[in-house]
């Protein structure tokens, strides 16, 4: 029963912190947290693995090309972190609304609407970033 009782109150909203905000126990436990997150996106979404592995590709051909990382790296961490948001948004649509219900829709349209203007922009500072290097590498100049 306290080994129930323990897991709920981690992750019970309402408990209070245990310490001062610098606590490097805190800051590990929440990032435990937000890998928790992570994960099961990772796990459950598809979109989002594709994501990781596009901006992997993108970092990768950035690096090799000797393109700005910075710009590469920047595009890829908003379309994923919007993916996340998305993700959390969606699961907790779910819940607030099992049934149908057309604002739910609104939300969790407007959510992927935000996941796809990202994906946009992170297509455009690739092409920009990346597209003439790669040019110059494949034409041999």
């Amino acid at each position: 029963m306290a080994g129930r009782r323990g897991r709920a109150a981690r992750r019970n909203l309402t408990v209070r912190s245990d310490g001062s905000a610098l606590s490097l126990k805190r800051w590990w436990r929440s990032a435990g947290f937000a890998w928790a997150g992570v994960r099961h996106a990772y796990r459950s979404q598809a979109n989002f693995r594709i994501e990781v592995w596009a901006g992997a590709l993108a970092l990768t051909l950035a690096a090799v090309l000797r393109a700005p990382l910075a710009p590469v790296a920047l595009a890829c961490a908003l379309v994923l972190a919007l993916e996340l948001v998305n993700t959390a948004l969606e699961a907790v649509v779910d819940l607030a609304s099992p049934e149908l219900h057309p604002l739910a829709r609104v939300a969790k349209d407007a959510a992927a609407g935000a996941v796809l203007v990202a994906a946009s922009g992170a297509l455009v500072v690739g092409l920009a970033m990346l597209g003439p290097p790669l040019w110059g590498w494949v034409s041999g100049r």
